[in-house]
């Protein structure tokens, strides 16, 4: 029987800004000294791992911790543009409290129908699914019995655990995914998947 495929799911570190809660999407934001230090830890962590691949969005704040990870194992990590976050057009770059001033209807529609409302050319939930849910498709099936990196945002690691245990995308905000988190996902060959670890 083939072992499991192991995902490995961390979140990037803290970002510049993150003291106001704020959309940042698919803007390009740096690190702070403490994102980088994140990174190193969770270095540190998977050290003793045997990571054969790594996949990771191609936004800095991922791609820069998947190199700093990945350098220990001799694996060149694999940039996908489809694991970038929501992109949350013209709200982008705006705190929360911006948005809710500028476009207060239209923050309530967000809050009342998470799922389906599409802020202004930007995506809704259900466009994020299903531009994400194909790769970790595509790398669970190339990398069977494997043990997998992949290196993502807030909202696109809620995305993948709400799949991998079968609870709907309205429960987005019932996750946490704190900077510099790691999650722990295996995928069995009959589809089934069972999230390890949690927001670890």
């Amino acid at each position: 029987m083939t072992p499991a495929t192991r995902i490995y799911l961390i979140r990037h570190g803290q970002v510049e800004g993150h003291d106001q809660p704020r959309y940042n999407g698919q803007t390009d934001v740096g690190l702070t000294d403490v994102g980088l230090e994140q990174y190193h830890v969770l270095k540190e962590r998977l050290a003793g791992k045997p990571l054969s691949a790594c996949y990771t969005s191609d936004l800095s704040r991922c791609a820069i911790g998947a190199d700093i990870i990945c350098g220990q194992f001799g694996i060149e990590p694999v940039k996908r543009p489809e694991l970038r976050e929501l992109n949350i057009g013209v709200w982008e770059g705006l705190t929360w409290k911006e948005i809710a001033q500028r476009w207060p209807m239209e923050w309530q529609a967000r809050l009342n129908d998470l799922v389906n409302y599409r802020v202004p050319r930007g995506e809704n939930l259900l466009d994020v699914e299903a531009r994400v849910m194909p790769v970790i498709g595509e790398i669970v099936e190339r990398h069977k019995g494997q043990e997998i990196l992949v290196v993502g945002h807030g909202g696109v690691n809620r995305i993948v655990l709400l799949n991998a245990i079968g609870a709907p995308l309205a429960g987005m905000f019932n996750i946490e995914q704190n900077y510099g988190c790691l999650n722990i996902i295996d995928y069995y060959v009959d589809g089934r998947a069972t999230v390890k670890l949690l927001n670890g």
